[in-house]
Parts: C-alpha cells; sequence; structure tokens
C-alpha cells in the first residue's frame, strides 16, 4: 500500500495506527518511509519513524527511513526492490509512505496493489481535485483529521472530492476510487 499527502496530513500518525492495527490482528507489517534529502548538504532528518514509536517497538513491524537522494516521484531510487525483500523477508503487508510533497510525487502508484492519497481537511477545493497528477492515480482519497472542530471542514472536502473523481478518466475497469 503506498500512502502520500501533503506535509501535515498525517501521513506517519495514520500508518501507526494502521500498522498496529494490522499487527494486532497477527500481520507482519514493514514500513518505507521516504524522507527529502538536502539539495545543499544531501542530509536527510530520516524523522517519520519518530511519530511511529509504538509500531517500532511492535515484534511484527519492521520500519525503514530512506532518504531520496535526489530521485524525484516521492520514493527513492530503491523503493521497488525494498518492497520485494520485505515480502520476500515475510512481511504480508508493506506500507510505503512517500515523501508526500505535490501533485507529481506518486511513483508509488505502479508499485503497489493499492494507492491512498491522505488530506487534511483544509486539503484545497473542488478545483484541487481535478488536477491532473497524484488526484488521478489514487485508488482511495482519505480525509485526515477530520473530527473536533473540522468535521464539517472534512465533510465539505469529502463531497468536493467525490465530485471531483466523476472527472476523471478510470484507471481500472473493476475499481472506482473511493473517498
Amino acid at each position: 500500500v503506498g500512502l502520500s499527502g501533503p506535509p501535515g496530513a498525517g501521513k506517519s500518525t495514520f500508518i501507526e495506527c494502521l500498522g498496529k492495527m494490522l499487527t494486532e490482528r497477527k500481520h507482519k507489517v514493514s514500513v518505507l518511509a521516504v524522507d527529502p534529502s538536502s539539495s545543499t548538504s544531501g542530509g536527510s532528518l530520516l524523522g517519520d519513524k519518530t511519530r511511529m514509536t509504538e509500531l517500532s517497538r511492535d515484534m511484527n513491524a519492521y520500519i525503514r527511513p530512506s532518504p531520496t537522494r535526489g530521485t524525484l516521484g516521492g520514493v527513492t531510487r530503491t523503493t521497488n526492490e525494498a518492497i520485494l525483500l520485505c515480502e520476500g523477508g515475510g512481511y504480508d503487508v508493506v506500507l510505503v509512505e512517500t515523501v508526500g510533497v505535490g501533485q507529481s510525487e506518486f511513483a508509488v502508484a505502479d508499485m503497489v496493489d493499492m494507492f491512498i492519497l491522505l488530506l487534511p481537511p483544509a486539503g484545497g477545493d473542488e478545483l484541487q481535485g481535478i488536477k491532473r497528477g497524484i488526484i488521478e492515480m489514487a485508488d482511495l482519497v482519505a480525509i485526515n483529521k477530520a473530527d473536533g472542530d473540522l468535521v464539517v471542514p472534512a465533510r465539505r472536502i469529502q463531497a468536493e472530492y467525490i465530485s471531483a473523481m466523476k472527472l476523471l478518466r478510470k484507471r481500472s475497469k473493476v475499481w472506482r476510487p473511493k473517498v
């Protein structure tokens, strides 16, 4: 499963909750988290793992942060091979968290069975939804952080994306993307 979304959408927190739910159901979960590399220093914070403290202590989970090292598309040059290694190592669920910075960060969509776009309730309007790129690659659009005062904006953005998704060309004859 590939996951992407803008900074602050809650990708790492979402993955931790999903990962814990899966390990509680006896799945072995691997998380490949991709962080951006500095164009100046070449360094990377690799901080996604710090948002997954419970999952990182789970014996049925493996978390591997990796820097992009200049690779575009939201993943690393070796993400596809890392997915295969995790599957070969007995992990039955592999979650790939992309850098997730924009509308062209969807290379992971061709590497996974399902591509989820995670959006915060204030993630734009219907115009954002009809822009080509990451939106048309998503198999599922999940509106995250949809609680408290954000319930109403989350419902509004959900309705706008449902409407916008109707305008996009279908990628599959059997699956219609959900919001």
